[in-house]
C-alpha cells in the first residue's frame, strides 16, 4: 500500500492498529501522522489522547503496556513512536532492551482503542527482521521517501492551492531552483509568498525572486547554468555576491565542481538507459536535482565535462598553495569557460 491509499482509507473510516512509517523524507511523515491526529483525535482530547514516545529512551514493550492501557476520557489513544531503529540495520540503543516478542504478540490480537504509529528515519527496513515481516503483515507499513521531479513541482502547486492562492506558469521551477528540494523550507517559502499575495491572489517569479533567499548550493547552481548558457555576465554577478556574502572562494570553487561532476555522472548515467529516480539512487540525490543536471548536461560534451573538472582540480590546487589569488583565479576560470 501507498501512502495515498492509506490516507484516503483513514478518511474512510478505515484505521489499522499499527503504521510504520519509514523513508528520507521527514516533512511527509509528519504530515501523515498529523492527518492521522485529526481524523481520530478531537482536539480537545490530544492532552490525554496523544501519547509521544522515544525508543531511544524508552522500551518497546512500555509502548505496548501504554497501547494496552484503557484510555482515560476518550475513546481512542494515538501513540507516536520515533526513533523505531529495531526495524533497521542499524545499531540499537544497548542500554535498553526492546522486547520484540511482546510486540509480535500484542500485534497478534492488537486492541481496538489504540493506534501505534511507528516513524522510522531510515530509507530502507531490515527485511530480514522476523519483526518487520510480522507488521506487514498485522499492520500498514508506508514508505515515504523523496517525489519524483514531476511530483515535487504538483506538490508545489497544490501547496499553492491549498493556501487560497494560484500559482502563475513556470513559477513551480523557480520557487524549486531558489529554496532547493526540502520539502520542509519549501512550505514555509509557501507561507510567506501567499502571505504576500494575498487571499486569492497570484505568486509570480517576481514574486519568488524578491521573497525567496537562495541559499549558497543554489547559488552555484544558477551559476553553473549561466555557464552553460554563455551567460557570463550573470554568472560573474552570481560569484559577487557569493562573495559579498563572505563565501570562501575555495568552498565556492568546490561547490561548482560538485555541481560539474553531478552533471557528468549523470550524462554517463543516462548513456546507459539509467531512469531519473536510478540515477537518483545512485548518486545519492533528489530526483528533481537529477532532471534539472540532465538539462545542464545536453549542454556539454562529456569530454568537455571532463576538462572542466581537470582545470577547477588545477585551480583548486593553485589557491590552497598560493599561486594565484583567489578571486582571481575563479575569474579566469569562469571567463576561460566562454571562449
Amino acid at each position: 500500500m501507498d501512502a495515498k491509499t492509506a490516507i484516503k482509507e483513514i478518511k474512510q473510516g478505515k484505521i489499522s492498529p499499527l503504521y510504520l512509517l519509514y523513508g528520507s523524507e521527514k516533512f511527509r511523515m509528519n504530515e501523515f501522522a498529523a492527518l492521522l491526529e485529526d481524523q481520530l483525535i478531537a482536539k480537545e482530547d490530544r492532552d490525554f489522547a496523544v501519547i509521544p514516545f522515544d525508543l531511544s529512551e524508552t522500551p518497546v514493550q512500555a509502548v505496548i503496556e501504554e497501547a494496552e492501557t484503557v484510555p482515560f476520557m476518550v475513546e481512542r489513544k494515538l501513540l507516536l513512536v520515533r526513533d523505531a531503529s529495531l526495524f533497521t540495520a542499524g545499531k540499537e540503543n544497548a542500554k535498553l532492551e526492546h522486547r520484540i516478542d511482546i510486540l509480535s504478540d500484542y500485534l497478534q490480537h492488537p486492541v481496538d482503542f489504540s493506534v501505534i504509529v511507528f516513524m522510522v528515519n531510515n530509507d530502507k527496513l531490515d527485511e530480514r527482521k522476523k519483526i518487520v515481516k510480522t507488521v506487514k503483515t498485522a499492520g500498514t507499513v508506508l514508505a515515504f521517501n523523496p517525489l519524483g521531479a514531476e511530483e515535487l513541482l504538483r506538490w508545489v502547486e497544490k501547496g499553492i492551492r491549498e493556501r487560497g492562492c494560484t500559482m502563475a506558469s513556470g513559477t513551480a521551477e523557480i520557487l524549486i531552483t531558489n529554496a532547493g528540494t526540502g520539502l520542509q523550507g519549501l512550505s514555509a517559502e509557501m507561507d510567506k509568498l501567499c502571505l504576500f499575495a494575498g487571499k486569492g491572489g497570484t505568486v509570480d517569479a517576481e514574486a519568488v525572486e524578491s521573497l525567496v533567499h537562495r541559499g549558497t548550493e543554489q547559488n552555484v547552481f544558477t551559476l553553473v547554468e549561466d555557464i552553460a548558457n554563455l551567460r557570463l555576465d550573470k554568472a560573474l554577478d552570481t560569484l559577487y555576491e557569493l562573495l559579498k556574502q563572505r563565501e570562501e572562494p575555495i568552498k565556492i570553487a568546490a561547490l561548482i565542481a560538485r555541481q560539474f561532476r553531478i552533471i557528468l555522472q549523470v550524462k554517463d548515467l543516462s548513456t546507459h538507459s539509467y531512469s531519473q529516480g536510478q540515477i537518483a539512487s545512485q548518486i545519492g540525490l533528489h530526483p528533481y536535482a537529477v532532471k534539472l543536471a540532465g538539462e545542464q548536461a545536453h549542454k556539454f560534451s562529456s569530454e568537455r565535462l571532463r576538462q572542466i573538472l581537470s582545470a577547477l582540480a588545477d585551480l583548486d590546487y593553485k589557491m590552497k598553495t598560493g599561486a594565484i589569488d583567489k578571486v582571481l583565479g575563479l575569474e579566469l576560470f569562469m571567463l576561460r569557460l566562454g571562449t
